[in-house]
């Protein structure tokens, strides 16, 4: 049976036998934290267990955001935590966990920070960091793990740990999305139906992009196998051979440096889509679209190989929402 704890000293002093695994949340569980709690119960194993925090951060909400309507159920999320296989809900009060009110000494995002969703929101990352770094000393898990959903979030808590000599691992669990494509979220409450279909432009941008770039890894692994030349394209078209001639010149494109492609194209792709919602009732009002590198969140530059995020943020209606995934470039060299 799932216990609920308002303070850190039941965690404090229990004698562990196995792996402690803690999944940080605002509440307002949804189906997203649900896997969150489910891949935490599979890491900490039967010996092991795992405690969900829920916290409504104040530190890391700017003036003019929701604080004051985020949504509050925690019976709600005690109950589904305690399906899910959570030993403990850690529900502390601000007092438990500032307890000197409004802390002196923060952690600092440094210039990640500043990026994206940190210019957009000033001081966020450094409340969301200070948190997090206050939750990991209180629960003293062995693990913690994330969404990929808030992945300039999951950056920076796996740079804090990093730099700052945390004794726990981080880890990072996929993105969930509804049928429909769009990112799970406690915002997605907000929407009305017609924002919601305007909302979908989000998932479509980033699937656009992911299709231009599964399309242009495809030419380039094929033309690796197959080198090829404008002029066999244009015997071939002498020939009438127009769909192998169209199909050989397209290789040879993808090997050829001049023609645009690469992360400019991906970010097109993703653009065209957003730009036509912009366009819709009600509108996409865009925050960023961008194309980063995960090691520090900064543009990636034409010919880049490894991994990059292309991440989205947007506004529909009275509700921001972010959305992101992961792409390879070069996996076939």
């Amino acid at each position: 049976m799932t216990s609920l704890v308002h303070t850190a000293e039941p965690l404090r002093t229990r004698t562990r036998a196995g792996r402690r695994v803690v999944v940080m949340t605002m509440g307002a569980l949804h189906e997203g934290h649900a896997t969150l709690i489910r891949t935490a119960r599979r890491i900490a194993g039967e010996e092991g267990e795992v405690v969900v925090t829920v916290f409504v951060n104040p530190l890391q909400f700017g003036a003019g955001e929701d604080l004051g309507r985020y949504p509050r159920t925690l019976d709600a999320d005690v109950k589904i935590a305690g399906q899910e296989g959570a030993d403990f809900v850690f529900a502390p009060s601000v007092e438990e966990v500032y307890p000197g009110g409004d802390p002196q000494v923060r952690i600092s995002a440094g210039p990640m920070g500043t990026l994206l969703e940190g210019a957009t929101r000033p001081g966020h990352f450094d409340g969301m960091l200070t948190v997090v770094a206050k939750l990991l000393h209180l629960t003293r898990p062995d693990a913690a793990l994330f969404g990929q959903k808030d992945a300039q979030q999951l950056a920076l808590i796996r740079r804090m740990v990093q730099d700052l000599n945390f004794g726990v691992e981080i880890v990072g669990v996929p993105t969930v999305r509804e049928d429909d494509g769009l990112a799970l979220s406690s915002r997605n409450r907000y929407l009305s139906p017609a924002e919601r279909r305007t909302a979908l432009a989000l998932s479509g941008a980033l699937f656009a992009g992911r299709d231009r770039h599964a399309a242009q890894e495809a030419l380039h692994a094929r033309a690796a196998l197959a080198p090829v030349t404008r002029a066999r394209a244009d015997a071939l078209n002498a020939l009438g051979e127009s769909r192998a001639a169209a199909d050989t010149h397209a290789l040879a494109q993808s090997v050829t440096p001049a023609v645009p492609g690469g992360p400019a194209a991906v970010r097109a792709a993703a653009r065209q889509v957003l730009d036509e919602a912009a366009r819709r009732q009600p509108p996409l009002e865009l925050d960023y679209l961008a194309l980063v590198d995960p090691a520090d969140f900064t543009d990636v530059r034409p010919g880049h190989i490894g991994e990059a995020v292309l991440a989205v943020a947007a506004k529909v209606g009275a509700t921001r929402l972010i959305d992101n995934i992961p792409l390879t470039f070069g996996a076939t060299a």
